[in-house]
């Protein structure tokens, strides 16, 4: 028994000595992993806070739209930045969230450049589908064509300045400009997009009246006609009891704007044989406002023309 006791007693001191030693080496171990995380993060601390990692100025800035790189001109009015300023005290995003703020930006994705040190940006651009022009400035859309032949003439020269071209699109009264929309009713204003983007070519269709009246109607209508082959140069919201449109059948009126315009429009297109019948330069204008029972209304006093019957 003696001897059995004695050997417990030398298996437990070497197995106290063993754990003893286990734990000064996971002692040991964690001191030197907190030395080195403490290590190299004091030397990235270092890095960072060398004068390198500094924006100087905006020409370490790059901004992209697609495969279009923006100039410097367009940089600086697009980014209120300080210099110099630390890389590493700048936000990428709250710069991409100011950037959205811009009305021609629908998208912007900002990251940090490390060499060499800057900023590089993609943006994605609205794409504007009619011009807007208040009752007002109704004048001004006669230059949209002005504007294009003027760009399209310099586009072929090294430095291209549209300055001059955009002179022809100032508002007229001091009391605002001419806007561009984007398929969800978004404004922008045209000198500011043609700045950004000087050889693109303006859109043709042109909307007449107030933002706030046509809105909350415009991406509807435009979809339903956009989805149509029928040519549409004009919609004029002016009159809110009666939407008028310019169209290569001629003036139509749809009546109150509505969630039945898709409707509408979808009837003018069943007109397209209307030409074969009646001279258009007899027809003063269509009268949709009521789809299920569409009239042309012909000029010299001649009577209204009813679609239905005539098609008996």
């Amino acid at each position: 028994m003696a001897g059995i006791l004695s050997v417990s007693r030398t298996n437990l001191a070497q197995r106290r000595k063993k754990l003893r030693r286990q734990r000064q080496i996971k002692i040991i171990q964690a001191i030197w992993r907190t030395v080195a995380v403490t290590g190299f993060a004091s030397a990235l601390f270092w890095v960072a806070i060398q004068p390198m990692w500094v924006l100087k100025d905006s020409e370490q800035v790059v901004i992209k739209s697609g495969d279009q790189v923006l100039t410097q001109e367009d940089i600086s009015s697009l980014l209120e930045l300080s210099y110099p300023q630390s890389l590493w005290r700048i936000e990428p995003s709250h710069i991409a969230e100011a950037l959205k703020k811009e009305p021609t930006i629908a998208e912007a994705n900002v990251s940090r450049r490390l060499f060499p040190p800057g900023l590089m940006i993609e943006i994605q651009e609205r794409v504007p589908v009619a011009i807007a022009v208040r009752a007002e400035d109704i004048n001004q859309i006669r230059k949209v064509n002005t504007v294009n032949n003027c760009i399209k003439a310099n586009s072929s020269k090294k430095s291209l300045n549209i300055n001059p071209c955009l002179q022809n699109l100032s508002g007229a009264n001091q009391q605002g400009e001419l806007g561009l929309l984007d398929v969800h009713g978004i404004w922008m204003p045209i000198t500011r997009y043609m700045s950004i983007n000087p050889q693109a070519k303006l859109p043709q269709l042109i909307v007449i009246g107030s933002p706030a009246q046509y809105k909350i109607f415009w991406t509807q209508l435009y979809e339903a006609i956009n989805q149509s082959s029928l040519k549409v140069t004009e919609i004029d919201f002016q009159d809110p009891t009666n939407l008028i449109l310019k169209t290569e059948l001629g003036t139509v009126h749809l009546g109150v704007a509505s969630n039945k315009l898709p409707e509408k429009i979808r009837v003018l297109m069943q007109m397209r044989h209307l030409p074969t019948q009646v001279n258009s330069s007899n027809i003063d204008y269509i009268d949709i406002k009521n789809p299920a029972d569409p009239l042309v209304q012909v000029n010299q006093k001649k009577p209204i023309l009813d679609i239905k019957k005539s098609k008996n």
